[in-house]
């Protein structure tokens, strides 16, 4: 697997733990970061007032919008970063020694109270923003996040299929159509009429 093709599928994670926060956990998680990280947040968000947002759900949105369009340019990994960073801390100080590449079960033996404190999907944000880091246990980060029972990714929304109606002329345009036609034809008839009259008075 190429580079290139790693580091796509890595963000398509990041992009798709983001997603998956609900605009409640979304908020909740803002409301219980430091003063810095929020304000750091709103930069990233682009708020217009120096005080940053007052209002949850206009950060929210803004955040929202920033992620998608920085999925290539560094803009969702440097929300999902300040997002996660508390999380991250506890994590590390969790895991001690085993924190640049803890196995599975070392994960797994310090998720309960991250999740507890933090909430699942900002767990899920920080191993996805660990992957797409490249951390160490990326391997290991990448398969929590497909299939363990509690952290793995809700799945992908297929988007919803629309029927197209089958492309028929406008009611009002066939009539119209077929008046003009019924008036040429006996406009065509008249003028026959007119010249049989004609040539029987010849």
């Amino acid at each position: 697997m190429t580079q290139m093709k790693t580091r796509i599928q890595a963000l398509a994670l990041l992009d798709r733990a983001f997603r998956a926060l609900s605009d409640e956990e979304l908020d909740a998680l803002v409301e219980k970061l430091p003063d810095d990280h929020r304000a750091a947040l709103d930069r990233l968000a682009g708020a217009r007032d120096e005080s940053g947002f007052s209002d949850p759900a206009a950060r929210s949105l803004a955040l929202r919008a920033t992620a998608t369009r920085g999925r290539m340019n560094g803009g969702l990994e440097q929300i999902a970063t300040v997002l996660t960073d508390p999380c991250l801390a506890q994590c590390i100080e969790a895991l001690g020694e085993h924190a640049e590449s803890p196995t599975h079960d070392q994960l797994m033996e310090v998720t309960p109270a991250l999740i507890e404190e933090w909430g699942v999907g900002a767990v899920r944000l920080m191993i996805a923003g660990s992957v797409a880091a490249e951390a160490a246990a990326t391997t290991m980060l990448t398969d929590v996040l497909k299939h363990d029972d509690t952290l793995a990714l809700p799945p992908l929304e297929q988007p919803e299929t629309v029927l197209l109606p089958a492309a028929k002329a406008d009611e009002d345009l066939k009539a119209r159509r077929k008046a003009a036609k019924l008036a040429k034809q006996a406009d065509a008839r008249h003028r026959r009429e007119q010249r049989a009259r004609a040539r029987h008075r010849g």
